[in-house]
Parts: structure tokens; C-alpha cells; sequence
């Protein structure tokens, strides 16, 4: 293993990508510690342990490594970038003009792009005022009990808050794409991996002070099996065998050839667990505004992290919106009718309609799978933080869920360019 890691400092390419991409994270983590102007630090302290991993703010804060509690230059990290990527695939699906980019190739996908980053800043800005002004002595929804991080708050402050904020945001997606182009795996991915690992450490240590070393250990033991099931699911695919049939072009003849397209088990990523979090945490953020009795006490008992209401809601709206991105993301019908465009086709399927039944027929039957996996590993947790009546909820599942991914795929790369040049591969 070890001599397997110092091939990768052998190649000259491969070592200046990788020290760029833990330069970037560096970088990262250094704007994640810096807290914008006008921030009281003695009420961060008392913030982030209010909202050590439960409610709205406890999972934006996964994503954020931390930073968003302390109202850092990085705060919003990610997330303003990830709805917005979510958004455009989706309304990929109804707006005729970004379905028509979209089938356009290379020169569509930079529209894409760029119509991603303008929505990114957007919500960027919409997402910096909403949080200075609940980080002003209005975050009952989100962590309980009021805090006032900002205790010299007036107009240009917050202004100039927001604008900081934003362009923290903008700055961060730079960094994303940086690390795409220049350095090793995707940017963004990167950056997430680094925030939710290095946010374990504080996630075990709650843990470790309200449980007890033994419920601590075995809340590890489970990790740890947890981490090997993650490991065993993500390389599962259905490999499904497409033959082109040859073609004579002028004197020489093309086609012929065979090859598979991979279905994973688990096609939708952690996509599914962010959607199903943003619905539950509509009615957390609306009971601040909706003055039912009934309904705040609702909201206050039964959709919180370790309430078993909320953890079946939470499997459930997985499971559902697992589904409901997986034939988003994979549309079986423009599959067939690319596939049939190239002079492609299955084995025993005619092209067309039976070649997109067939598509829709497997991808069922493997989605079954992907979401009832997805929904396992991210409510196991939340059952032993339920059973043991535990507080400090880290979001172990979607946090092991997302580093896996991040790790296999980025080792994935690193093999790949190693056996380009000869090198025994890192992974087998």
C-alpha cells in the first residue's frame, strides 16, 4: 500500500495535481476560520454548541465544515452551488431550451454551466440575508433558543455582510473548478469531502461526552460496518451489453463493436438525502412564522432528529425521491433513442420502444435496491442516537455516504492515470 502511495509522487503530472488539490483544500479551510466582520466570537462558541448536528442548521453546517455557525467568509459553502445544480437538472426536464442545451453537447453544457453559476450567486444572496438576519436574534427555528451573533447590527453592516457572504460563495466555486481542471476529482465533491471529514472528529468527541465510551464504541463498531456495506454497494452495477452494428464508409468499415453501459446500484448519490431534508425542515422553518399552538409543539416533538416520526418520514421521503432523480438522471427514453441514433442496439431487444421498456424495466428493479440502501444507511444512525436518547447528532450516514463516494471516485482517477504510465494500479 505504502509503495503503491509513493508511485503517486513518482509521476511529476500526477504529484503537482494532487499537491494543487490539497493546496485548494488548504486555502478552503483557512476562509472557513475566518468569521466576517461585526461577528461576536463569544456567541459563537455558544451557537455551535447549540447546534451541534440537530435541526436545519446542524446539516447546512455538515456541508460547511463548521464554518457556517461561525459566520465565516465560506460560510454558505457548497450548498448554494449544489441546490443550484439540482434546480437546473431538473427543469432540464420541462424547459425546452435547456433540454435543447442539453442535447447540444459541449457548447450546451457550458450554457448549463453558466446559467448554474447565475443561479448560484443568486441564491448565494438570498441565502446570506435570510442568515444574517436569523443570526441577528431570530434562529428560534433553526437551533431552539435565540442567540445574537451580531450584536452591532445596522443596515450597512448586514449589507456588507450579505455581499461578503456572497462573494465567498462565488470564490468557492472558483476554487471548485480549479480543482476540476487543474487538480484530482471533482471540485466541488472535493470540497465536501473535506468539510464532512473534517468534521467527524468534533461529531465523535459530542458523542463520546453525552454517551459514555460504550455506547461511543459501539456507535463506532457500527460506523465501521456501515463504511464496509457503503464500499460493497457502490461498486455494484448492472452492465448492460450494447452492439453497433459496422458501417462501410468509403473503403473502410467502422462499427462492430461491443460494449456495456453501467447502471449503478446507487445512481442518485446523496441527492435523495438532501431533498428528503430540505421537506422535513420546511415545517422547522415555518413554525416560526405560523402561530399554531398545536403546530409548534408538532414541529417541536416529532421533527426532530432522533424522533422516530421523523426518522420512518425521513426513510420514506428517501426511498421516494431516490426514485423520482433516478429516471430524471437517467431518462429511459432518450437512452433508446441515442442508442438508435448511433446504430447501436441489446442483444435480443429491438431498438425504439422495446429498448426504453427494457431500460425502465431494469432501472426499477435496481432502484429498489439503491433506495432501500440509501434509506438504511442514513437512518441506522439516528435509531441508536433514538434508542440511546443521544442529542449530538453528527449525521454519521450521509457523512459516510459522502466520503466513500468522494474517496473511491478520486482513487478511481488517481489509478487510472498511474496505469497510463506504467505504475502499478493503487487500487485493485
Amino acid at each position: 500500500m505504502l509503495h503503491r502511495l509513493a508511485n503517486i509522487f513518482r509521476v511529476p503530472d500526477l504529484r503537482n495535481k494532487v499537491v494543487f488539490t490539497l493546496a485548494i483544500i488548504a486555502l478552503y479551510q483557512f476562509g472557513a476560520n475566518v468569521p466576517v466582520p461585526g461577528v461576536s466570537y463569544a456567541k459563537v462558541q455558544l451557537l455551535q454548541s447549540a447546534a451541534s448536528g440537530k435541526g436545519v442548521l446542524g446539516f447546512l453546517n455538515l456541508f460547511s465544515g463548521g464554518a457556517l455557525t461561525r459566520l465565516a467568509i465560506f460560510g454558505l459553502g457548497v450548498m448554494p452551488y449544489i441546490t443550484s445544480s439540482i434546480i437546473i437538472q431538473l427543469l432540464t426536464t420541462v424547459i425546452p431550451k435547456l433540454e435543447e442545451w442539453r442535447d447540444q453537447g459541449a457548447v450546451g453544457q457550458k450554457k448549463i454551466t453558466q446559467t448554474t453559476r447565475y443561479l448560484t450567486i443568486a441564491l448565494a444572496l438570498l441565502q446570506a440575508t435570510g442568515l444574517v438576519y436569523a443570526f441577528h436574534g431570530h434562529d428560534q427555528a433553526l437551533i431552539g433558543l435565540t442567540i445574537d451573533l451580531i450584536p452591532k447590527f445596522n443596515f450597512w453592516l448586514a449589507a456588507f455582510m450579505v455581499l461578503l457572504l456572497t462573494a465567498g460563495t462565488a470564490f468557492v466555486m472558483w476554487l471548485a473548478e480549479l480543482v476540476t481542471q487543474r487538480g484530482i476529482g471533482q471540485g466541488m465533491s472535493i470540497l465536501i469531502f473535506a468539510n464532512v471529514v473534517a468534521a467527524i472528529p468534533s461529531g465523535a468527541r459530542g458523542i463520546w461526552q453525552e454517551g459514555g465510551p460504550t455506547k461511543a464504541i459501539a456507535i463506532l463498531v457500527v460506523s465501521l460496518a456501515l463504511l464496509v456495506f457503503i464500499v460493497f454497494m457502490d461498486q455494484g452495477q448492472r452492465r448492460i451489453p450494447v452492439t453497433f452494428a459496422k458501417k462501410v464508409v468509403g473503403r473502410r468499415m467502422y462499427g462492430g463493436n461491443s460494449t456495456y453501459i453501467p447502471l449503478k446500484v446507487n445512481q442518485a448519490g446523496v441527492i435523495p438525502i438532501i431533498f428528503a431534508s430540505s421537506v422535513l425542515y420546511i415545517p422547522v422553518l415555518l413554525s416560526n412564522i405560523i402561530p399554531w399552538a398545536w403546530f409548534q409543539n408538532f414541529v417541536r416533538n416529532s421533527l426532530t432528529p432522533t424522533s422516530f416520526f421523523y426518522i420512518g418520514s425521513y426513510f420514506l421521503l428517501i426511498v421516494g425521491f431516490t426514485f423520482f432523480y433516478v429516471y430524471i438522471a437517467f431518462e429511459p427514453h432518450q437512452q433508446a433513442d441515442m442508442i438508435r441514433k448511433q446504430g447501436g442496439f441489446i442483444p435480443g431487444i429491438r431498438p425504439g420502444p422495446p429498448t426504453e421498456q427494457y431500460f425502465s424495466h431494469i432501472l426499477s428493479r435496481i432502484t429498489v435496491v439503491g433506495a432501500f440502501f440509501l434509506g438504511f444507511v442514513a437512518v441506522v444512525p439516528s435509531l441508536l442516537m433514538a434508542l440511546w436518547h443521544l442529542n449530538k447528532f453528527p449525521f454519521y450516514g450521509t457523512t459516510l455516504l459522502i466520503s466513500v463516494g468522494v474517496a473511491l471516485e478520486t482513487m478511481r482517477q488517481i489509478d487510472s492515470q498511474l496505469m497510463m504510465r506504467n505504475y502499478e494500479g493503487f487500487l485493485k
